[in-house]
């Protein structure tokens, strides 16, 4: 078993409406548990057109916090470190498939909202175990003094493109159809999450964030700001005032999970918020002069 002694968790998030865009249809939840070297960030990025896309996403966030929430129970608190594993995967599974479905049923209660979706990301790490998950091009990334690795790999038709060889990094990043995903919440019967585990054997930061931000941030670029700005947990505020200095074109969502290892204090759990769960938060910008 992992020496988890000294595991320290902080989290922070937000979430931004861009220069451009009249409505934020990004949704963001995070939270870390008081005593337990558990927590985790969610992000969603809907679409759809007014108020669709923005429904979508909060429907998936929400319906994600709520199980995570409940998941540290005494059941689990008793099972083996890779038992422990497999619930986490079990829940995401489920949890995919609920979100999955409530998006339909609203769509068919709300014909207006046809077209709506959306991606989803998210973070687990209870103790020394990471697990990502994602639906769409929502990332995840992680940064230790090793470097900075991108954990997610889009559902796209760039990435689609360019894992066949018909295009390169740089081309997809100007291409025209690079915001077309072929994976989503709320568009078929069945979607599925690819998911990841991931010892943590080193302090680190994860990344995770809606295409809003890195569309204008290539992987070196990420790896600058995480490595030298702290508080590491400001990254947040950082990283979204330079996409919106860059044009902000599109919604802008960002989490951080600060992960330290092997810490020398007494085991200590901290938020960066009192409740210790994040809400949605919004701030509108003056919009570029036309």
């Amino acid at each position: 078993m992992s020496n988890t002694a000294g595991v320290r968790l902080a989290v922070n998030g937000k979430t931004d409406i861009g220069r451009v865009r009249e409505e934020n249809e990004d949704a963001i939840r995070w939270h870390v548990d008081a005593t337990l070297p558990f927590g985790y960030v969610v992000i969603a990025d809907g679409m759809g057109g007014y108020s669709g896309g923005s429904l979508a996403s909060r429907i998936a966030v929400e319906t994600f916090s709520q199980v995570l929430d409940g998941l540290i129970t005494p059941i689990f608190l008793a099972c083996t470190p890779d038992q422990q594993n497999l619930m986490i995967h079990s829940a995401i599974n489920n949890t995919v498939g609920k979100a999955n479905q409530s998006i339909i049923d609203a769509k068919l209660e709300n014909p207006q909202f046809a077209h709506m979706g959306t991606t989803l990301v998210l973070a687990v790490v209870w103790q020394d175990q990471l697990v990502v998950a994602h639906v769409g091009d929502s990332r995840a990334y992680m940064w230790s003094t090793a470097g900075i690795v991108q954990i997610t790999k889009d559902h796209s038709v760039v990435q689609d493109m360019i894992d066949a060889g018909a295009l390169t990094e740089e081309q997809a990043r100007i291409s025209n159809v690079r915001n077309h995903i072929t994976r989503a919440l709320g568009v078929t019967e069945d979607v599925e999450p690819t998911i990841q585990s991931l010892t943590l054997n080193k302090s680190s930061l994860l990344l995770l964030c809606s295409d809003g931000l890195s569309e204008y941030f290539d992987n070196s670029e990420l790896e600058h700001v995480l490595a030298t700005h702290r508080p590491a947990l400001e990254c947040c505020y950082r990283l979204i005032d330079e996409a919106n200095q860059c044009g902000g074109k599109d919604n802008i969502s960002v989490g951080i999970l600060e992960f330290t290892a092997n810490s020398t204090v007494s085991p200590v759990v901290t938020g960066s918020v009192p409740s210790g769960s994040g809400e949605d938060t919004t701030v509108r910008r003056d919009r570029p002069s036309h």
